[in-house]
């Protein structure tokens, strides 16, 4: 009986599980931002909700919000969306030195953002308990502040990896979900923007 296997065979059937293995990641991947997505479309809800049918929505002595500065910082975050993508591109090419500069000015462009936020927050005249409106404020940016910490240290994870040897060369699932991840992110401060400093 002949036990002869062709080499060129296992290496296909090994690639094809690798892709298939790569999918079912993404998959679940997505069920989570499913999830994720539920979960700030019912905090959009309550907040046109409690905005629309509460008097006095803003609290005493507030007459609205600084757009400025936020501008600044939603502009700064929604760019970083394509320099992450830019460091896809490069990933794919097989420049790890692009790849890692993309992704450190993604890092960068994120952090600046948390940065705005929390001297934005420091400068308010309104806490969290200053009515309906502080404690939504405060839970949908905050919330929001969280999710973009998090897209943070998953770039930092995924830029460690690139110096791995040969990390990256059976499959990039790290880098694609994590830039997925980070679009999100940014399509929700979109949202909460307009619903908190533009419809003011």
């Amino acid at each position: 009986m002949d036990s002869y296997i062709d080499s060129s065979e296992l290496h296909h059937t090994g690639a094809e599980h690798s892709h298939d293995e790569e999918g079912n990641k993404m998959f679940g991947f997505i069920i989570f931002l499913m999830s994720e997505s539920v979960i700030f479309l019912s905090f959009f809800a309550g907040y046109i909700i409690y905005k629309t049918t509460t008097p006095n929505w803003l609290p005493a002595g507030v007459s609205g919000l600084e757009v400025k500065d936020p501008a600044i910082n939603t502009v700064i975050l929604v760019s970083s969306s394509f320099v992450i993508y830019l460091a896809e591109l490069a990933l794919q090419r097989h420049d790890l030195k692009g790849f890692r500069l993309y992704l450190l000015a993604t890092i960068a462009m994120g952090s600046y953002f948390l940065v705005g936020q929390a001297i934005e927050w420091s400068h308010l005249e309104f806490g969290f308990t200053s009515g309906t409106f502080g404690g939504t404020f405060y839970l949908l940016t905050g919330f929001h502040g969280l999710h973009v910490l998090t897209g943070i240290l998953l770039q930092i994870i995924v830029l460690g990896r690139s110096f791995i040897p040969g990390n990256y060369d059976t499959g990039h699932f790290g880098i694609n979900a994590t830039s997925i991840f980070w679009h999100f992110v940014d399509v929700i401060w979109i949202v909460l923007f307009v619903l908190i400093y533009i419809w003011q």
